[in-house]
């Protein structure tokens, strides 16, 4: 599969995930397998206005390659810019732009999964990314929800819109903004969505996103929807492995096997020292690592004071003593694909007023509002 000029060795790309998806999190991951490693949501206000912190989320390990970020806002000219800056500093081969963050404090500025709803700043905010990154061939693509609610559906005019400026792929969640993370993925829309880049484009991928909790439902989803490639977000929270198992599967190969504890606790002392690391204090990244001790463990047979435990501890000296009083226990096959992460909605979907009452309006931001666009 191809993005613009970048050719995947996969056709797997992990979702972009605030808080999960950074540069120690990334490097794990590509060791196991996989295509495409994009970055945590950056906020194009922040970077433009030169936000130390949103510096640190957007770098990538000197040996990162495709050096993939995903860029959020509500107006043009930040995003137009903020591309501008990291292609003219030679910083990224691949932008992708977020339109289906569903939470409330990026919709009520009109960001994430409720902008795709106003179609004209939809296509400017494309139209500006794109202008910006051409010149240095870095491909620009979107990711995006099915719409705000069953009653207000983007999908299908976005991808339109998205195929006739130019983008290099697209990307489907099959729920709704006010679905959160309830309920089931509905697959159809992916392939609604395939069917009609078809028909504009059919060189350009779409990829599918939700409830890829394994090898089998990456296979099964290409096959149902024609997909391209699958996008994987909490499937992969405390399984980086699964990028492996996902890429094996799809080339029909044989799946590795699901690691057992001992195999599984080496992962996690790595991936805290990363975190250690990369922030340059033991207390800060031990406090960012323990939210992952959960994930690593879910659906093996570890005790409920071990697991409060790993909840709070402080130094990597602490983490080590708990990880080694575990015992080797495989992951029962009833827990192959228990979810992680988030499980919260339906939700009533947080919105700037008034921004329902006409899809083709003109105005283009809330001067105010990109800031806000940095979570989610």
């Amino acid at each position: 599969m191809r993005i613009g000029p970048i050719e995947l060795s996969s056709p797997v790309i992990l979702a972009p995930m605030a808080g999960v998806t950074n540069a120690p999190f990334r490097r794990l991951c590509r060791r196991f397998g996989g295509g495409l490693y994009v970055s945590e949501m950056i906020s194009s206000r922040a970077l433009v206005e030169g936000s130390d912190k949103t510096e640190r989320l957007a770098s990538f390990d000197p040996d990162e390659s495709p050096r993939s970020l995903q860029l959020a806002g509500v107006d043009p000219y930040y995003m137009g810019e903020a591309v501008r800056y990291l292609v003219g500093e030679g910083r990224v081969d691949h932008i992708d732009i977020n339109f289906g963050c569903p939470v409330r404090k990026v919709t009520r500025n009109g960001g994430g999964g409720a902008l795709p709803y106003k179609r004209k700043l939809f296509a400017a905010l494309v139209e500006a990314a794109i202008d910006a990154a051409s010149p240095a061939g870095v491909p620009v693509t979107i990711k995006m929800r099915v719409g705000i609610d069953d009653e207000h559906i983007t999908y299908l005019d976005a991808g339109r819109i998205g195929a006739d400026l130019g983008v290099a792929a697209i990307a489907l969640h099959g729920r709704t903004v006010s679905q959160l993370y309830s309920g089931t993925a509905d697959w159809s829309t992916i392939a609604r969505l395939k069917e009609l880049v078809d028909t504009l484009n059919p060189d350009l991928p779409v990829l599918g996103n939700g409830d890829i909790w394994d090898a089998d439902d990456a296979v099964r989803m290409m096959a149902e929807t024609g997909c391209d490639g699958v996008v994987i977000g909490r499937g992969c929270l405390g399984r980086p492995w699964l990028f492996g198992q996902l890429e094996a599967g799809l080339a029909g190969e044989p799946i590795p096997a699901h690691p057992t504890t001992h195999e599984v606790i080496p992962v996690m002392k790595e991936h805290a020292r990363l975190l250690v690391d990369w922030t340059g204090d033991e207390g800060r990244g031990a406090r960012e690592f323990r939210k992952h001790t959960a994930w690593y463990l879910k659906g093996y047979p570890v005790g409920g004071e071990l697991r409060g435990k790993l909840g709070n501890f402080s130094t990597l000296d602490e983490l080590d003593a708990l990880l080694d009083t575990i015992e080797d226990n495989p992951l029962p096959e009833q827990n192959w694909r228990v979810a992680r992460g988030h499980t919260r909605g339906p939700q009533k979907v947080a919105l700037p007023e008034a921004w329902l009452d006409d899809p083709f309006d003109g105005a283009l931001a809330n001067p105010d509002g990109d800031s806000a666009a940095s979570g989610g």
